[in-house]
């Protein structure tokens, strides 16, 4: 909301990063602040979304790669810091090889999508959530919808994801004013840059965040805050303040009388 406002200010398109300096000096600090409870996956939705925003508000990609690089090395840095940030990280690269300790949970994540096929085993038949895979219900629970509904299941969810992005860029590119456009911009990145980050680390693509998958784990904070976030695209979608309209007073009924 904040980043969307300040973004908002500019009376054009934003040519250079310090041209919104306090934007990104305050999300930098949400940012450190999550990353040091310490929580990876969510800091690095939070930066993708505030990227994203920034590409929507028109900074030209060229000095998002310079950001990038030392992104990418402050992120290295951080995964390396830490013994079991570590051992994710080596457990990414050969998950099977650490099958028996740190790569116990991408393996049978790995497992329960394999033996999902095509069209899964059935809804509720999955083997792999009894007890074999941790916290299937959390941040895992792409794999068990993989095993139960298939390659087929897992399509339908990215179709649904995708028409999020549709609906959200849609109403972005519709909504009357800067600022409507880009927190409807902003949710939906969200959304999208939350889910992705999700599927990669399921599918073996990404090294394991914790991140929850949008809408589908289970979860009640990070639920309520995504359908609050929902709300504010609807709001935006409807015309928000924008299409309010003043409401006539009433005229008073004893100065009628008297007329």
């Amino acid at each position: 909301l904040y980043a969307a406002r300040v973004l908002a200010e500019r009376r054009g398109p934003v040519r250079h990063p310090r041209e919104v300096t306090p934007a990104l000096l305050v999300a930098g600090i949400a940012i450190l602040l999550v990353a040091s409870q310490p929580d990876l996956g969510t800091s690095l939705v939070m930066t993708a979304t505030v990227v994203a925003m920034l590409v929507a508000a028109g900074l030209p990609l060229r000095h998002l790669a310079g950001a990038g690089a030392a992104i990418a090395g402050l992120v290295t840095i951080y995964a390396l810091s830490a013994e079991y940030r570590r051992d994710r990280l080596m457990t990414f690269l050969d998950p099977w090889d650490h099958a028996a300790d740190a790569g116990f949970q991408a393996v049978q994540g790995q497992i329960a999508l394999g033996s999902g096929g095509l069209f899964g085993r059935g809804l509720g038949q999955s083997l792999q959530k009894n007890l074999f895979l941790p916290e299937a219900h959390t941040d895992f629970i792409l794999a068990i919808v993989g095993e139960e509904w298939g390659v087929v299941g897992i399509l339908v969810l990215v179709f649904l994801y995708g028409l999020v992005a549709y609906s959200g860029l849609r109403v972005a590119q519709r909504a009357s004013g800067a600022y409507a456009k880009l927190l409807a911009a902003g949710i939906t990145s969200l959304i999208l840059c939350q889910a992705t980050l999700n599927m990669f680390a399921i599918l073996g693509l990404a090294p394991l965040t914790g991140v929850p998958l949008p809408f589908i784990s289970y979860g009640s904070t990070n639920l309520v805050v995504l359908l609050g976030g929902v709300g504010l695209l609807l709001n935006v979608a409807r015309g928000g303040p924008a299409h309010l309209r003043a409401v006539p007073a009433r005229p008073d009924r004893a100065g009628s009388k008297d007329g």
